[in-house]
């Protein structure tokens, strides 16, 4: 690209000096001759007029007398009827420029002059306008390797830019070349850049959230199977199959709901639900795990409460704070249900140290944990819950105290024998 914009350059600047350069020595050449003949013509008119005056004031003519009158390199002849001719200067050789007048007393003054004068003025004119043209080719030359340079090296630099973004470097560059042509290019690369960033970024959050979100309930699903395969017993072979089934929904409702918050985290399905099931489900979840560890797992506050959101939603939200009390809590974890405002709140809480008190608030961050662990639970957790409309927070550090507040609906009529409708305060072990 660099010697062909040279190259152009050049061929544009070497046309112009071959058209304005041939005219201007045309039109130089008729100049500088015209000038010479101009002079000539004016010494033979002075000569003349000088002869004049001496006849007629009779004094002597002669070339001793008129030599001073000739100037330079010229030939005069002058011709007076009944006197001899008058010859002043040497008499030139081969092309010559001449000028003929004649006087009022029939004189005859001839000047001439060597066109060589005339051929040596035009040769200098020559070369001055061939230096002048060298010169004008050397500082095209310089602009077109300048220009050249500034064009394509930044040609080189989005080049390069490009082939980082195939290779996988989505980094910008943010690097502008004060050409707007190039510069859009560079906007849309670097725009690129970002684009591919994010994309890249939410494919390894995806992979993260859903290696860890799966985690759990697949040694769940996978302890219901090794028990169906311990025992012969068809009632207990059929109740657990259908533990496990109901297993494999929520875990394909995990996987729903990871994808759809992947491509769109305000994407929602919310409905009108029942808390009671989904603490029920979670109860009978993680009763098992909690019974290894030595620990329980209960709840209390009002039942019957309905809430506004997606139930696999919450019961991710649920699974990921209980499996924290598992991991970094201690004692019995509590599900506790009550009511403020128009807000349905459940807490979860244990008897474990809580959370140190240089993380704070950032224990929801991701990669932020206190126990060697991913630190991705809480913040998948919280994204879950904003996503779905409500919030997850913690409302206090030691012992650690978490609350889920979603959006709660008016609560169905008391039936008959129901009792209350908000619900009477009781615990389940």
């Amino acid at each position: 690209m660099r010697r062909r914009l040279i190259n152009s350059t050049l061929a544009v600047v070497l046309v112009v000096i071959a058209v304005f350069g041939v005219s201007l020595v045309i039109v130089e050449t008729r100049t500088i001759s015209n000038s010479a003949q101009e002079r000539v013509d004016s010494e033979a008119v002075r000569l003349v007029s000088i002869v004049d005056s001496r006849i007629l004031g009779d004094e002597l003519i002669s070339a001793g007398v008129l030599k001073d009158q000739v100037t330079g390199d010229r030939y005069a002849r002058i011709e007076i009827p009944g006197r001899p001719d008058i010859h002043i200067g040497d008499k030139p050789t081969g092309d010559v420029i001449k000028s003929t007048r004649k006087g009022e007393q029939r004189e005859t003054v001839t000047v001439q002059e060597p066109r060589s004068a005339v051929t040596r003025e035009v040769g200098r004119t020559l070369l001055i306008i061939a230096a002048v043209a060298l010169l004008a080719v050397i500082a095209a030359v310089l602009l077109a390797v300048r220009q050249a340079n500034r064009l394509a090296s930044p040609l080189t630099d989005l080049a390069e830019t490009a082939e980082r973004l195939g290779s996988g470097d989505p980094r910008p560059r943010h690097k502008r070349y004060g050409v707007p042509e190039l510069d859009r290019v560079a906007d849309v690369l670097d725009g690129s850049a970002e684009r591919i960033a994010r994309m890249l970024t939410a494919e390894r959050r995806l992979a993260a959230d859903a290696s860890h979100q799966l985690r759990t309930p697949l040694t769940a699903l996978s302890m219901r199977l090794e028990e169906i395969t311990l025992t012969d017993d068809p009632d207990i072979v059929k109740e657990e199959a259908t533990i496990a089934l109901g297993q494999v929904e929520r875990l394909t409702d995990v996987v729903e709901r990871l994808l759809t918050n992947s491509r769109d985290p305000r994407t929602g399905s919310a409905v009108t639900f029942d808390l009671d099931e989904v603490i029920k489900q979670q109860l009978a979840e993680w009763r098992p795990a909690y019974r290894n560890a030595g620990r329980a797992i209960v709840s209390s506050g009002k039942h019957r409460l309905q809430a506004v959101g997606t139930p696999g939603a919450v019961a991710q939200v649920l699974a990921a704070l209980i499996e924290n009390s598992l991991m970094h809590g201690g004692g019995t974890v509590a599900l506790r249900t009550r009511v403020t405002g128009n807000q349905a709140v459940i807490e979860v809480t244990d008897e474990g140290p809580g959370v140190p008190a240089d993380l704070g608030a950032r224990i929801f961050e991701r990669a932020i944990s206190g126990r060697n662990s991913t630190g991705i639970g809480l913040a998948v957790a919280r994204d879950l819950a904003e996503a779905d409309g409500g919030r997850l927070e913690m409302l206090q550090a030691q012992p650690p105290v978490f609350g889920l507040f979603l959006s709660r609906t008016p609560l169905r009529r008391p039936q008959d024998g129901d009792g209350d409708g908000d619900g009477e305060e009781q615990t389940v072990r």
